[in-house]
């Protein structure tokens, strides 16, 4: 068993002992660091693959994949038994990325995670979690993302005897199940933003597994059907960090020019299904929205020329 499904599995039987939004509660002050070591070739060429970046022969890293590279260290701080938010059913939020310069394959990439922030939120209690990583004690990228647990809070409760969207009876649509979901994630109702269409991308229902596969992030969400609806979708749904990542393919120009990127996810990617990449003229502004207009994420990205 891998580290990262090690993980997922300490996080399964931990979980249901974890009370969310109780007063006092700390996040671990310790911090978990990976070796230096460069990335994998043919790991590298895979994530390449599947989130349409080019796969030159040579060419700095994606903006987006050194999360990938941190994202077990990550696993295993948000499992460990002195984290104070249950891991199964946190909603990743949004997330910012810095590139300070180009890192290239071959570099020994050295990468640290550690949780920075808790703090309220009207539906339940958000972590920031930190990633950096450095070459030779250089600090050349960095990331914060936002986690959120939900659970019940002062801003939900509603009069009493009054019963919220869960009480509502009788059966839901495909529709209404995801709308639940994205209720259950943030809680904001999104129009979509006036940009013009760039791209339709046509996503098969096989995506989170083979995305799953080379980032090592085997959630059940994105895997099955029946997986996904133990959580409250009606399928299997669109790994976040994929839909970053292929818009960050679409909107890049020369390699490594790509230096920030600050994404929000909106609403889940049912799979299989079709979306919409839009973008301003120059690429700087983006969003990811369905035919009915749902917007599924939006982002802005900043450039080195």
């Amino acid at each position: 068993m891998t580290g990262l499904s090690a993980s997922l599995v300490r996080g399964a039987v931990t979980s249901p002992f974890k009370h969310p939004g109780r007063p006092g509660a700390t996040l671990p002050t310790g911090r978990l660091t990976l070796p230096a070591a460069p990335a994998a070739p043919g790991a590298l060429a895979a994530y390449r693959r599947i989130c349409g970046f080019p796969e030159p022969e040579s060419g700095p890293l994606p903006l987006t994949y050194p999360h990938v590279l941190a994202f077990p260290l990550a696993m295993r701080l948000m499992t460990g038994r002195d984290f104070p938010l249950p891991v199964v059913g946190l909603v990743h939020t949004w997330i910012e990325i810095r590139s300070h310069r180009p890192v290239e394959p071959g570099e020994a990439l050295e990468p640290t995670v550690y949780a920075a922030e808790l703090t309220p939120h009207r539906r339940g209690t958000e972590v920031t979690m930190v990633t950096e990583a450095r070459v030779g004690g250089e600090l050349v990228w960095e990331s914060r993302s936002g986690y959120l647990s939900r659970h019940a809070t002062k801003a939900e409760a509603g009069p009493k005897g009054e019963a919220g969207p869960k009480g509502e009876a009788g059966p839901k649509g495909e529709e209404a199940q995801e709308a639940e979901a994205v209720a259950a994630a943030e809680g904001r109702t999104e129009t979509a933003p006036a940009l013009p269409a760039v791209a339709e991308w046509r996503l098969p229902g096989d995506l989170g597994r083979r995305y799953g596969a080379v980032s090592g992030d085997r959630n059940p969400i994105h895997l099955h059907p029946l997986t996904a609806r133990l959580f409250g979708f009606p399928r299997a749904i669109a790994h976040g960090m994929w839909t970053v990542a292929r818009c960050l393919a679409e909107a890049d120009g020369q390699a490594g020019e790509l230096r920030t990127v600050r994404a929000e996810f909106r609403a889940p990617v049912l799979l299989p299904g079709t979306v919409t990449y839009a973008a301003d003229p120059a690429g700087n502004t983006f969003a990811l929205r369905s035919g009915n207009g749902r917007v599924h994420l939006t982002g802005a990205v900043t450039r080195a020329f």
